[in-house]
């Protein structure tokens, strides 16, 4: 059961437009914009957490995955400082 009310202003025209083609797929207007939205936020989320690559590029990716680590100076100062909640006492 759809409980969580999402609430947004239009202009005429766009509300036509959607009903228009919600009309075409046989939906309601709730249906289809809730269907569009959940396709673009699944699109969106998607593209932060996947990325494809041609094989060089996949082969050169995991080449620097499996490197070891280059120095990194200030990286090891940072992890030198003692954390102000950490305690001697462990």
């Amino acid at each position: 059961m759809r409980d969580a009310a999402i609430n947004l202003r239009a202009l005429p025209e766009q509300r036509d437009l959607i009903d228009h083609a919600a009309s075409l797929l046989g939906k309601n207007r709730s249906d289809f914009m809730l269907e569009a939205a959940c396709d673009r936020a699944q699109a969106v989320v998607l593209d932060q957490v996947f990325f494809s690559l041609d094989a060089d590029r996949f082969q050169q990716f995991t080449a620097m995955l499996d490197a070891p680590p280059a120095a990194n100076p200030g990286l090891e100062r940072l992890m030198a400082v003692k954390a102000p909640w950490s305690t001697d006492a462990a």
